[in-house]
């Protein structure tokens, strides 16, 4: 197994090195000093964090969301996404995902028996600045996708890795084919705090039809910047969230219950502590510090609309043909050779995107490169610095 340099500045896995707030950490060490908050939870989550959830969401979904039968506490927002799935899948069931995909959706549905099914987005690199808006679905490719056995959709946005932000008229085409199939759609929205340049984050399950058969995954750990903590939930009709409540119960049986606790202080608190808004303008700050270096740079890449996720186009990366590969990266993608050379060479580290795609596709993902901002301002100017050392290398 081949390592990569100890200075290695890493700008690959999406994981903040810097602390949740002062004032949520202090709500877990309060929650740990209590006694009933290191016990056992119920299994649909501790009351006051659903309270908290109902309270924070039931505005932005447009209905007094029921504490009882439409909201989960998840161990997590991928534990979440595994007990839908569990609850839902029967062998041979195909599940559509866009392309390039989180990567544990494709284990989540093949552990349980499901058959992944590829949709592409198609990006439109010709223009000088392209965004995440650039990458197209193709929605005759979308509708031959659906077969008699396509049981689940699953939709992400903003989207990891591209950053795109899905437009309305997006989700309604989507939303029209799941209502002609009769699909359950599983919209996983984690990065729904972080979407930039005034972009319209659309709930999926607020369009026309599609509560009924919608499920919103959501992640305190985005949110709060504690993605150890394993706190996310589920938000959607009680006809999905009952079995789905099964399933978890099966799983983990609950979820960490001084950390729930420390999640609904922090959902109690956001709005008037003008939180979210922090954030986003520190994220737009980290975002600008990337881009601006990639700008110097004169390297092309997908400007997120969304997330914390940079996509570095490395088409026009050049190495010298002997150049040293470890096994690992021969006969992968040339995404992974790029990643590895620039990890080698500049010493900033980052995510080969044809990870994200499968065999038939990988010839999209191969010419990009993910780079994670979620990190503090200091470690991306060095990293800014060190990916100058790039010029030498672009065609």
């Amino acid at each position: 197994v081949a390592n990569l340099p100890a200075d290695c500045i890493n700008l690959g896995q999406g994981y903040m090195n810097f602390s949740p707030p002062q004032w949520i950490k202090d709500a877990a060490n309060d929650a740990l000093a209590t006694v009933v908050a290191n016990h056992y939870s119920h299994p649909k989550g501790r009351i006051r964090l659903r309270e908290a959830i109902r309270n924070y969401y039931s505005h932005d979904f447009g209905r007094d969301l029921n504490v009882e039968t439409e909201i989960v506490v998840t161990s997590g927002a991928n534990e979440g996404q595994f007990a839908v799935l569990a609850a839902f899948l029967e062998e041979g069931d195909e599940v559509i995902m866009f392309e390039p995909f989180f990567d544990q959706y494709l284990a989540c549905v093949v552990f349980n028996g499901g058959v992944p099914v590829y949709v592409p987005l198609h990006p439109d690199m010709s223009k000088d600045k392209p965004t995440g808006d650039d990458w197209k679905i193709d929605f005759d490719e979308l509708r031959r996708a659906v077969t008699s056995r396509t049981k689940i959709i699953i939709v992400n946005t903003p989207h990891n890795p591209v950053g795109k932000v899905f437009t309305r008229l997006e989700l309604e085409k989507i939303a029209a084919l799941a209502e002609e199939f009769n699909l359950l759609v599983l919209s996983d929205e984690v990065y729904d705090t972080l979407v930039f340049d005034g972009k319209e984050h659309i709930r999926f399950a607020t369009l026309p039809g599609m509560w009924d058969r919608t499920v919103t995954v959501e992640s305190a750990g985005k949110m709060f910047a504690a993605t150890g903590w394993r706190v996310g939930w589920l938000i959607g009709p009680s006809w999905i969230m009952h079995p789905t409540l099964a399933a978890t119960t099966r799983i983990v049986f609950c979820s960490n219950s001084p950390m729930q606790e420390a999640v609904a202080t922090g959902l109690e608190q956001v709005a008037s502590r003008g939180f979210i808004e922090n954030q986003l303008r520190e994220y737009t700050e980290r975002r600008k510090i990337l881009t601006d270096a990639l700008d110097k740079l004169g390297a092309k890449y997908t400007l997120p609309e969304g997330t914390y996720f940079l996509l570095l186009d490395i088409s026009d990366l050049k190495w010298p043909e002997d150049y040293p590969f470890p096994d690992s990266v021969l006969g992968r993608g040339r995404d992974f050779k790029a990643c590895w050379f620039m990890a080698m060479e500049i010493g900033v580290s980052s995510i080969p995107v044809s990870e994200f795609y499968c065999e038939e596709h990988v010839d999209i993902g191969e010419n990009f490169a993910r780079f994670a901002f979620c990190k503090d301002t200091e470690t991306l100017k060095r990293a800014a610095e060190r990916l100058q050392a790039l010029s030498r290398f672009l065609r």
